[in-house]
């Protein structure tokens, strides 16, 4: 089918939900549960954010501890943030130190922690710095809505937040300088920043640089010692320092060595020590940093896997995000992937990245992720390599386009292709089209699973699967239009015109064009929005689709309406309303009459708002749109306001209200209380007035942040009504907004 249609006003509802750090593979370190140190709380806002991984024990390393803590005590005592970056080589412990630093000083810093890798080492390129950004504000109780879309906007407001907040940072694996500035928190904060790479540029910022080289010998033997913990390190002195030696002292890869003696309780040390000597000549297919020694010793783990879980471990190299559940697993191999998961995880090869929805997840250190690749390279052949990528793209394909079934079951879905194979089900949750739990459960795993789909989605059209791309954009819509993901809705629907234009799919462009056209109009770029809907016009008209033409009248008038032109806008939407049943599509239809409707309201042509709004309600309760049902109800409350038709105009507004509240439809609820505030201030109840006020001023500072223009809209009529001295006890104490 040609053209789409969405909720075409909707462009400001949010739900967030939790967010999931990912675990990391720390070198010369061993995980111990520790109950966290009671914190002051806040004197106000959210709970504090608490991100930082588990609380560590280090070999070797307390010197580096000391020189870290000793530069916060001289920062603090001279009123300055304190910023230390440690650099390294990959698997050296530089994690492992930053955090068993920040933890020992967690009681001195109430305001919380956060965490972000920055992934310097990611096949998808390092992150950008304003999504970290964005994701600090919104741990830091910053509603999605209120988030800006522009960094240098976030940056300050992050800074804001963090002036008068103590609060340590850590920024893991950082690429650059320049990529850590704009994640420095101001005020009195601690900021720990790991990378490979040597960041000089930090001390210019005041910043303290420190390198980690491996461990010493016997640093490293304590390391294996406690890896074994059997007793072989005592007995073979000798060979422990030697095979630590061969280790080159990267904590990686002893602790790879010591799982594999762990498991053959009755192998002496000198075999592996043989077994590395052995493998030297045959690693330079993963020269990383000239450490043959750790690739020896990934080689050797690896050749020590059964045939399936080998077969498992090169394909999810292939994984292009940073962290996948079993099911991504089960589709990669095609079968049950449980048991080799677990070998993989048992041989150091995966590391737990933690839990979402009740399941496991799982991550590659970076080196081991290399290894696994460069094993893919050597044994599987070109076109294995392209089915086991085509098997991951149609697996968050088919699972993103059932979430968008779960959440947005008005939006037409078009032609979908999930390959050959069965498809695996994420696990995300049971349900039906309009259930609010499966929904919600279908909105979280989308956000959880968001850097993968948007990772899936850059390598479809260099993977010769360029229909994937633009489906998977489509499939992410409810997600961007709920939850407000700004920079992946724009760069998603770029990627995805590419690809639909690749295919040469005419209808997927006009897809790809009206979906982020509705993107850009919500990140208030109404030109660039008109651009795109004129340009999915002109193809309509081409293909001869009415339809599809008819639909971009709608979405024309709605840029119009917000370049502040109501005669163009209006008359655009008329001609949808007049168009769209006929070519047999009355739910659009009657969205067109909706905005028309709101329209003449902005001009106080009441009794036309209200004639237009009453029937596109009517036909929205007809087609199950409760949602827009619950809007035009709202729609025609104030309309009747206008008029003074105050019983009608209430009948409304409750009707409306009842409808939003269990959607979390914030924005929608404000305005319908400010409506029956009004409706109590016109019959002189200013207690009942106030009381609406008063909750819509929480929703409209919420999701537009307490600057907004509704906000202060709201609170301009709470000072009007004055003092609340001397009020009806009786008459006012009633619930108008209940």
């Amino acid at each position: 089918m040609l053209g789409h249609e969405h909720s075409d006003n909707d462009l400001s509802g949010t739900v967030h939900g939790p967010a999931i750090q990912s675990g990391k593979v720390y070198g010369g370190i061993h995980f111990h549960t520790e109950a966290a140190p009671e914190a002051a709380p806040e004197a106000r806002g959210p709970k504090p954010p608490w991100q930082l991984p588990p609380s560590i024990r280090i070999t070797g390393r307390s010197a580096e501890v000391s020189t870290l803590e000793g530069h916060r005590a001289r920062a603090t005592r001279e009123g300055h943030p304190t910023l230390a970056a440690v650099s390294g080589l990959g698997g050296v412990g530089k994690t492992a130190v930053a955090l068993a630093w920040l933890h020992t000083i967690r009681p001195h810093f109430p305001g919380g922690q956060l965490y972000a890798d920055l992934g310097a080492q990611s096949p998808g390129g390092p992150v950008d710095p304003g999504e970290v950004v964005g994701r600090f504000l919104r741990a830091l109780g910053v509603p999605i809505p209120q988030v800006p879309p522009v960094l240098a906007e976030r940056v300050a407001l992050y800074r804001s937040l963090t002036a008068d907040r103590r609060l340590v940072v850590m920024l893991d694996d950082a690429a650059t300088a320049a990529q850590v500035r704009p994640l420095l928190p101001a005020g009195q904060c601690v900021t720990a920043v790991t990378s490979r790479r040597r960041l000089p540029g930090l001390s210019v910022d005041g910043g303290h640089v420190i390198h980690l080289e491996p461990l010493g010998r016997e640093a490293a033997v304590e390391l294996l010692d406690s890896t074994l913990a059997d007793g072989r390190v005592a007995e073979q002195p000798e060979e422990a320092r030697a095979l630590v030696d061969l280790c080159a002292g990267l904590p990686l890869a002893v602790r790879i060595a010591g799982a594999r003696l762990a498991a053959r309780p009755r192998h002496g040390i000198t075999t592996m020590v043989r077994a590395l000597t052995e493998e030297h000549d045959r690693l330079e297919a993963l020269a990383i940093d000239g450490d043959h020694d750790v690739r020896a010793a990934l080689d050797l783990s690896y050749q020590g896997l059964p045939a399936g879980a080998a077969h498992l471990y090169r394909l999810l190299g292939l994984h292009p995000g940073r962290e996948f559940g079993g099911p991504v697993a089960d589709a990669v191999l095609g079968s049950d992937a449980a048991d080799a998961l677990d070998v993989l995880y048992d041989a150091s090869l995966l590391i737990d990245a933690g839990q979402a929805a009740g399941a496991e997840r799982y991550r590659f250190h970076d080196l081991v992720r290399l290894h696994a690749l460069a094993q893919a390279d050597r044994h599987e052949s070109p076109e294995e390599r392209a089915a086991a990528l085509r098997r991951i793209g149609y697996h968050y394909l088919a699972n993103a386009t059932r979430a968008e079934e779960l959440i947005d079951p008005q939006h037409r879905t078009m032609a979908r292709d999930f390959g050959p194979g069965p498809v695996v089900d994420a696990g995300f949750g049971d349900g039906r089209a309009g259930d609010e739990e499966a929904a919600d459960a279908a909105l979280d795993w989308l956000e959880h699973e968001l850097p993968n789909l948007m990772a899936v989605l850059r390598i479809a059209r260099p993977a010769g699967i360029p229909a994937l791309g633009w489906q998977l954009a489509d499939a992410m819509w409810p997600l961007f239009l709920r939850r407000k993901f700004y920079e992946e809705w724009r760069e998603a629907h770029r990627e995805g015109l590419l690809a639909a234009e690749e295919c040469g799919d005419e209808a997927a462009v006009c897809r790809m064009l009206t979906s982020g056209g509705l993107g850009e109009l919500d990140m208030d770029c109404p030109e660039q929005a008109l651009v795109m809907f004129e340009r999915a016009a002109d193809s309509f008209l081409r293909t001869g689709d009415t339809l599809g033409h008819a639909r971009t009248l709608n979405y024309r008038g709605l840029a119009h309406q917000r370049l502040g032109e109501p005669d163009r806008a209006a008359g655009l939407f008329g001609r949808a309303a007049a168009e769209l049943p006929d070519r047999g599509d009355r739910r659009a239809g009657a969205l067109a009459r909706f905005n028309l409707a709101d329209v003449a309201l902005s001009r106080g042509l009441y009794e036309e708002a209200v004639r237009d709004a009453e029937a596109a309600r009517d036909v929205l309760r007809e087609a199950g749109d409760t949602y827009n049902t619950a809007r035009a109800d709202a729609l025609a409350g104030r309309a009747y306001l206008g008029l003074g038709r105050l019983d009608l105009a209430e009948a409304g507004l409750r009707a409306a209200l009842d409808a939003l509240r269990p959607m979390s439809a914030d924005h929608e609820t404000a305005r319908a209380l400010g409506g029956l505030a009004l409706v109590s201030e016109g019959r002189g109840q200013p207690g009942l007035a106030r009381r609406c006020y008063r909750e819509a001023l929480v929703l409209y500072s919420a999701v537009g942040g307490p600057g907004s223009a509704d906000a202060q809209e709201v609170r301009d009529r709470l000072g009007a009504l004055g003092p609340e001295a001397g009020e009806n006890g009786t008459a006012d104490d009633g619930d108008a907004a209940g």
